[in-house]
């Protein structure tokens, strides 16, 4: 089977912009996560906290939305970070890299078990706790924009290929994250929001069905279907997701010249990915990984859920990425890309558990009721992240060989 038929000119043109915003943007991450722990663990720790705790109330007539500026940040910033998913996720779907079953085989495969084999670690190590286990998805995750942002400091000597393979696999990844949220990490459910919901994206449904290509109604619709989904009980970001999924692409044959016309959704994909790539998760990640070291002893690690959550992504990402990725290839289900053998694929797996900004959003949602529970999370994800950033950096830098101007120098 083949599994490296060319893309489209028009889906390579809009995987070169999404690589060139995720490697910078996740750069930026990182940066944001270190500034958050030096505020946390500073004279500044009572500030850092008072500005996530700051009350911000939005009121329209009766309706009245009251949070600490960290919910605001988790619910209504992340939601237009899913909204950005959705919107991959369906470009992709429809004329990217998941069009075809060639070109979508390995990284299904490998995405489904680096999904499955850090909960399973997880879980076995926090067998017997049901709050513990309310974690369980914390290591399913992998961060897309710190993963490339690694890759990037490798410079040329990384192939193509691999960053399209490991922005692949995350996409999947952040779809089984969403189909997770929505299933495991919904509260108590008002039947009249929901319904309000449902009318809202009802006339989404409409407009795209008559071919409505202004983005304005539906994003008006969006925010309605937000504030409905947040008084439903349902998590306000999977109102992004809907919304993303009903932005019309017309384009769904390739026929449209990039350099003349581009679809509705990549006309929104274009204008958010910048400001999601450098403001929205940098400053998701500054309210979330501030963590106070000094509350832990360095044994607190092996704690089970911080041991769970760490064995999870730093060694369950590899082993199922990995093992997936050779299982595929033995049986003749898919190829590895060109460019990349066993060694670079070890290398892939390893960055592939870098969890952090989807790792630390669902602790936030898991653990929500617990204020013992999320820092360990956190404590787990800031280590798994750390140690599979530094392992994926140094088996890469090894294992690929240098490009020739690289080689010259």
């Amino acid at each position: 089977m083949d599994t490296h038929a060319p893309l489209p000119q028009r889906a390579l043109r809009a995987l070169q912009h999404f690589l060139q915003w995720e490697s910078s943007g996740g750069i930026l991450l990182i940066g944001a996560a270190l500034v958050a722990l030096l505020f946390a663990n500073s004279p500044l720790e009572e500030a850092y906290d008072g500005f996530r705790e700051l009350p911000v109330a939005v009121q329209v007539g009766g309706l009245k939305i009251a949070k600490p500026l960290l919910l605001w940040i988790n619910d209504g910033l992340m939601a237009i970070f899913f909204l950005l998913v959705a919107l991959e996720l369906k470009r992709e779907a429809l004329s990217g890299q998941l069009s075809s079953l060639s070109q979508v085989a390995l990284p299904v495969a490998c995405a489904l078990a680096g999904v499955a084999v850090p909960a399973a670690i997880f879980a076995w190590i926090n067998r017997g706790d049901a709050v513990a286990m309310q974690g369980w998805a914390v290591p399913a995750a992998t961060d897309i924009a710190f993963a490339l942002g690694i890759l990037s400091l490798l410079g040329s000597r990384v192939p193509v290929a691999m960053k399209l393979l490991l922005s692949t696999i995350a996409v999947i990844d952040d779809l089984a994250a969403i189909i997770i949220i929505a299933l495991f990490y919904t509260s108590d459910l008002s039947m009249v929001a929901l319904a309000w919901a449902g009318a809202a994206i009802a006339a989404m449904v409409v407009l795209n069905r008559r071919g409505v290509q202004a983005l304005t109604p539906y994003l008006l619709l969006g925010t309605v279907v937000w504030v409905a989904v947040l008084k439903s009980g349902v998590h306000a970001t999977l109102a992004g997701v809907v919304t993303g999924l009903l932005i019309p692409h017309v384009d769904r044959k390739d026929g449209i010249d990039d350099e003349t016309q581009h679809s509705p959704l990549e006309h929104l994909e274009h204008a958010l990915h910048p400001w999601v790539a450098y403001l929205i998760l940098p400053v998701f990640a500054f309210a979330n990984a501030g963590l106070a070291l000094g509350d832990f002893a360095l044994g607190d690690v092996l704690a089970p859920v911080p041991l769970g959550v760490a064995l999870g992504l730093a060694l369950g990402k590899p082993v199922g990425v990995v093992g997936a990725a050779l299982l595929a290839r033995a049986t003749g289900l898919a190829k590895f890309p060109d460019g990349m053998d066993g060694k670079a694929m070890v290398g892939l797996g390893l960055l592939c558990g870098i969890g952090f900004t989807m790792s630390l959003f669902i602790a936030s949602l898991a653990y929500a009721d617990d204020g013992d529970m999320f820092p360990s999370a956190v404590l787990g994800v800031l280590c798994a992240s750390l140690v599979a950033a530094v392992a994926g950096y140094a088996w890469l830098r090894v294992v690929l060989p240098p490009a020739a101007d690289e080689a010259r120098g």
